[in-house]
């Protein structure tokens, strides 16, 4: 049996308690394009490891609390 591993995040609700954070900010701030942003947002784009820590770095909080992974059997 296979395991699919499904990413979601918390990105909107880190960058509404930020100041409302634009996604051009998070994106300024990460290094990374608006673009990106709005993928990995949308649940649409799977960031690299790095970009994964460089957001939680900018929000200030572990990388647990702006990712979360959910494990299902196939």
């Amino acid at each position: 049996m296979a395991k699919k591993f499904i990413i979601s995040n918390h990105i909107r609700k880190l960058r509404f308690f930020a100041n409302e954070m634009t996604q051009q900010e998070l994106a300024e701030k990460a290094g990374a394009s608006r673009q990106t942003i709005i993928a990995i947002e949308a649940g649409k784009y799977s960031p690299s490891l790095e970009l994964a820590f460089r957001i939680a770095d900018v929000f200030g909080v572990p990388i647990g609390e702006v990712f979360e992974c959910e494990v299902r059997e196939e």
